[in-house]
C-alpha cells in the first residue's frame, strides 16, 4: 500500500494547492494523514478532512466534497465522501496486475528496503548470565533481539549481533567458593549447566546461615580480578560449560552471533575510560566511591568506582560502547534488556554524552517486560525456573501428540515437531507487545486454534500443499477480471501491506508488528481458501490466478516468518 498512498497523498495535495494560495502542507503530509477504515465496506484507505478545516476554514464534510471531485484513474478505482472522509477503493486492476507481478519477480526480497544500505547496526542481545540455565526469561532479549536484526538487515543495514555474556563479577567469586566447598569435576562435567546451577543455589541457602560465604565469594573474585591461575581454570571451564548449553538452544531458534565478546573482554579496557572520565572532570568522590554525578539530568549518580577501587559494570559498559564505536562505526547500537534496566543505560548514554561523544545519540535502549509463570516471578537463586529446554521439550512432544491423533506420517517427523513447537513459544512471546509484562501460560502457547504459531506455521503448510496438487505454479499475467470473489481481493490487500508493517516495525522498534501481520495473512488466505475452489476451481484461468496468489501467500509468509525466528513447515 505505499505505492498507493503516496500517490493518493499527490493527488489529494494536487487539489489542495488548487483552494490556498500559500500551501503550508506537502503531499507527504497528505500521505501521512491516510487511514485504514475499520469496516471494509467502507473503503481500503480513508483520509479525515477535519485536518484541513482550520486552515481552509471550511466544514470537513465540505473539504471533502471539493477534494473528491474527479478523484479516479488506474490505482483509484473510485472515491466517495462519508461526512469528514473521503474513501478510496483500490482498482482491481492494479491489485492483480502490479502487486502479484512484483511478488513474483521479487521473490523473498519482496517488502525489503535498501536505506540501511552503507550503513551498521550492532545489536547487543540475549546475553545470559554464564553457569546460569537458558529459562523462559531470557526468551524476551534473544528472540526480540534477533527479529530487530533479522528486520534490519531486510532494509539492507549491515548487522553485527553480540552476544554480551554476563562473564564477570562477585556471582563468579560465588561459584568458585561453592565448587570448591560442594562440588567435584565428575559431578559437574556429567551434570554440566544444571550441577552449576545447583551449587549456586547451595550456596545463597548456606549463606543464609553463615554470611561470611559472602566475604569468601568477594575474596575469590578479587582473586580472579588479579588473574589467579587456579581461579581462571575454573572461570573458564564454567564459560566453556554453558556455552555448549547455550548452542543448543539457539540451535532450535535458528540463531547465530557474529561476537561473543562478554563482561571479562573489556576488563582491561576499564582503566582508560576511568582515566578518560578523570580528564574530562567527570568524576567525583562521593563517600569514598567515584561517581559521575546526574543530578541535573533527574538521575541518580552513575558508580564508577568502588571504595576499594575495582570498577563497577557501569565502567564496563561505557568501555563496550566506546570499542563497539571504534570497531564498527555504527550507525545504530541497539541494547536488548528488560525494562528494569532502563536507568541504568540512561545513565550510561548521559555519560557517553557528557564525555563529548556525539555519537551517543546513536545508542539506543529497547526495553521489555518481566516473564512470570502463572503469577510467579522466577529466581535462579532460589531455583524457581522454567528451563527453555524443557518448554520447547514439552512443546516439542505435544506437537507429535497431535500429529499421531491425525495420523501424519512424515519423514522429518522430528524435525517439523520441533519447528512447531520452538515456533509455537516464540510466536507466542511476540504477539505481545514488548514491554508488558507477560505472564506465561504454556497451555495458551500450544494452542493449535486462533492467533498462534501452530495456526500460522499450518497456515504456510497448506499454502505448500495446495501448490503441490496444483503441480507448480502456472505463469499468467494477472488482471483485475481475475477477482472474482471478495476473499481474493482481501487477500491482494493483505500482501500489500507487508512492505508498511516492516518500516513500522522497524521505525517503533517492535516485533509484535510482524506476529500480528502474520495473522492477518493467515486469517485472509483461510478466508480466501474456505470461500474460493482453488485446484478445482471451474475455469483454468480462474484456477490458474488462485493457484498464484496461494503462492504469493506462500512467499509473504514465509518472509514474514523468518523476520522473527520462526521456521517454515511444507508439512504438518
Amino acid at each position: 500500500m505505499l505505492t498507493v498512498k503516496k500517490h493518493i497523498g499527490e493527488c489529494l495535495y494536487e487539489k489542495y494547492t488548487g483552494l490556498v494560495s500559500t500551501p503550508t502542507m506537502s503531499a507527504s503530509d497528505f500521505e501521512g494523514f491516510l487511514e485504514y477504515p475499520p469496516d471494509e465496506a467502507l473503503g481500503d484507505l480513508a483520509f479525515p478532512c477535519f485536518k484541513l478545516s482550520r486552515e481552509l476554514k471550511m466544514a470537513p464534510p465540505a473539504i471533502a466534497a471539493k477534494l473528491c471531485d474527479n478523484l479516479g484513474d488506474d490505482i483509484i478505482d473510485r472515491a466517495v465522501t462519508a461526512g469528514g472522509y473521503i474513501n478510496f477503493y483500490i482498482s482491481p486492476d492494479y491489485l492483480a496486475g502490479k502487486l502479484l507481478p512484483e511478488i513474483v519477480e521479487k521473490r523473498e526480497k519482496y517488502g525489503s528496503f535498501d536505506f540501511g544500505k552503507g550503513k551498521t547496526v550492532v545489536l547487543d542481545y540475549s546475553s545470559p548470565n554464564v553457569a546460569k540455565p537458558f529459562h523462559i526469561g531470557h526468551l524476551g532479549t534473544t528472540v526480540i533481539g534477533h527479529a530487530l536484526k533479522m528486520l534490519h538487515s531486510f532494509a539492507g543495514y549491515h548487522c553485527v549481533g553480540i552476544n554480551h555474556l554476563g562473564d564477570w563479577g562477585t556471582q563468579f567469586g560465588k561459584m568458585i567458593v561453592a565448587y570448591r566447598k560442594w562440588g567435584s569435576r565428575e559431578a559437574v562435567e556429567k551434570g554440566g549447566v544444571d550441577e552449576l546451577v545447583s551449587l549456586y543455589v547451595k550456596f545463597h541457602e548456606e549463606a543464609e546461615k553463615d554470611p561470611s560465604l559472602e566475604d569468601e565469594a568477594r575474596a575469590e573474585f578479587t582473586k580472579l580480578e588479579h588473574r589467579d591461575e587456579e581461579d581462571l581454570k575454573l572461570w573458564k571451564w564454567f564459560i566453556d560449560l554453558s556455552l555448549v548449553e547455550y548452542e543448543k538452544t539457539y540451535k532450535q531458534l535458528g540463531i547465530t552471533f557474529d561476537s561473543y565478546c562478554g563482561e571479562s573482554f573489556y576488563t582491561d579496557k576499564m582503566p582508560a575510560v576511568v582515566e578518560e572520565l578523570r580528564e574530562k572532570h567527570l568524576l567525583e568522590i562521593d563517600d569514598g566511591a567515584s561517581i559521575v554525578n546526574l543530578e541535573k539530568y533527574n538521575m541518580p549518580p552513575c558508580l564508577i568506582l568502588k571504595k576499594d577501587g575495582s570498577t563497577l559494570y557501569p565502567a564496563r559498559d561505557i568501555a563496550a560502547a566506546i570499542y563497539r564505536k571504534k570497531t564498527y562505526n555504527f550507525d545504530k547500537c541497539i541494547y536488548v534488556t528488560s525494562a528494569g534496566q532502563s536507568l541504568h543505560f540512561a545513565q550510561i548514554f548521559k555519560v557517553v554524552e557528557l564525555m563529548g561523544y556525539d555519537w551517543a545519540k546513536q545508542l539506543i535502549h529497547v526495553p521489555y517486560g518481566t516473564v512470570s509463570l502463572n503469577g510467579s516471578k522466577l529466581a535462579t537463586r532460589t531455583g524457581n525456573v522454567i528451563l527453555l529446554r524443557d518448554l520447547f521439550s514439552e512443546a516439542i512432544d505435544k506437537v507429535k501428540e497431535i500429529m499421531d491423533e491425525k495420523h501424519t506420517s512424515l519423514e522429518n517427523r522430528d524435525e517439523v515437531a520441533e519447528a512447531v513447537g520452538v515456533g509455537a513459544i516464540v510466536y507466542y512471546y511476540l504477539s505481545n507487545n514488548r514491554i508488558k509484562d507477560i505472564n506465561f501460560v504454556l497451555e495458551d502457547a500450544l494452542n493449535f486454534d486462533g492467533n498462534t504459531g501452530p495456526y500460522a506455521q499450518y497456515t504456510y503448510a497448506r499454502t505448500c500443499s495446495i501448490i503441490s496438487k496444483a503441480g507448480g505454479v502456472p505463469e499468467i499475467t494477472p488482471t483485475g477480471a481475475d477477482i472474482t470473489d471478495p476473499s481474493e481481493a482481501a487477500l491482494l490487500k493483505t500482501l500489500s501491506l507487508f512492505p508498511e508493517k516492516v518500516l513500522e516495525a522497524i521505525d517503533e522498534l517492535e516485533p509484535l508488528v510482524i506476529a500480528r501481520y502474520i495473522y492477518e495473512i493467515c486469517t485472509s488466505f483461510n478466508r480466501f481458501y474456505h470461500e474460493c475452489q482453488i485446484v478445482t476451481a471451474s475455469s483454468q484461468r480462474t484456477r490458474d490466478f488462485r493457484v498464484l496468489l496461494t503462492d504469493c501467500t506462500r512467499t509473504v509468509l514465509g518472509s514474514a516468518f523468518d523476520l522473527i525466528c520462526m521456521k517454515k513447515t511444507e508439512k504438518i
